[in-house]
């Protein structure tokens, strides 16, 4: 069969011509999603010496290894962060300076970022009595290492590096099944059982000893426009959820002014759009269920 692939190349680039927006040429690199990746890996054993690597590590070595993570890890990202930095401003000449600023306050808050997680560990040992030990948490469930990538990519979005960090949760998202934006603030103490499902939007602030399970959404339920009929964005659209709340299975809680106070505990498959007081349960009442003997139907 003839493909006629000079015509297939014509008309891609015809389309190429008539279709922006998706195209990226004639200026600098963006970040690497692969080498992102390797550094979301690198990055987890370096928080948690001993567990995500293939080889042994031992005490002797760890203060070596760990230079010679740092040192691989800053290489990479300043070169990802200056290729980030190019769309912030695309006229400056060179950003390498910024980028180094930028990533050596990154590494810098390494150990508060090991200090929340230890917490969360905790959490989830207390929260889930299927945990039989730390080690099970830190090579087994899949929302600590959700949460461990959130809080490294939440930094560099405070700092307003674009893309790597959506891309780093992103990468967590694909790894999980758990969708935490980086722009989320998220306390001590937290803990998502099972996970799978989990959507965590840009603007939620969560308090400290926080439990979700799996198919919770905290979303954001409409979205303001200009006169133009574009979505505004950079307001607070998801809810707050404060200290010590459950949220069990399937719950979706929306809305930028909704808070789910101290404290409260929200049932499964409830669907909340207004706040709830400190204190709370909200649980879907009695349902009526048809039960029918098989047996009896078909004769």
């Amino acid at each position: 069969m003839d493909c006629h692939q000079e015509e297939i190349v014509s008309s891609l680039l015809e389309s190429y011509h008539e279709i922006g927006g998706i195209n990226h040429l004639d200026c600098s690199n963006l970040p690497s999603k692969r080498v992102i990746g390797g550094l979301c890996e690198e990055l987890l054993q370096l928080l948690f010496p001993g567990f995500f690597a293939e080889e042994v590590v031992s005490s002797k070595e760890l203060p070596l290894i760990t230079n010679e993570r740092v040192a691989g890890i800053r290489e990479r990202l300043c070169v990802e962060i200056r290729r980030s930095l190019r769309l912030k401003n695309p006229d400056a000449k060179d950003h390498s300076e910024e980028a180094n600023v930028t990533c050596c306050k990154f590494l810098r808050r390494l150990p508060v970022v090991r200090r929340l997680l230890h917490t969360d560990v905790e959490a989830a040992y207390e929260g889930d009595p299927a945990a039989m030990s730390f080690e099970e948490i830190i090579v087994a469930y899949p929302s600590l290492e959700a949460v461990a990538i959130q809080r490294l990519a939440h930094i560099l979005y405070t700092e307003g590096v674009p893309l790597i960090p959506r891309m780093m949760t992103e990468w967590a998202h694909s790894h999980t099944g758990i969708d935490i934006h980086p722009g989320a603030q998220i306390g001590s103490h937290f803990f998502i059982d099972h996970g799978t499902g989990v959507v965590i939007g840009e603007t939620c602030v969560i308090g400290s000893h926080v439990k979700l399970y799996h198919g919770v959404t905290l979303g954001a339920r409409s979205f303001a426009k200009d006169d133009q009929g574009h979505i505004v964005k950079g307001i607070k659209r998801h809810p707050n959820v404060e200290d010590n709340v459950t949220i069990y299975p399937n719950a979706t809680i929306l809305g930028g002014d909704t808070t789910i106070g101290t404290r409260s505990t929200i049932g499964a498959n409830v669907f909340v759009m207004q706040s709830v007081p400190a204190d709370t349960l909200m649980a879907l009442g009695e349902q009526e269920h048809r039960v029918q003997d098989k047996k009896a139907r078909r004769a």
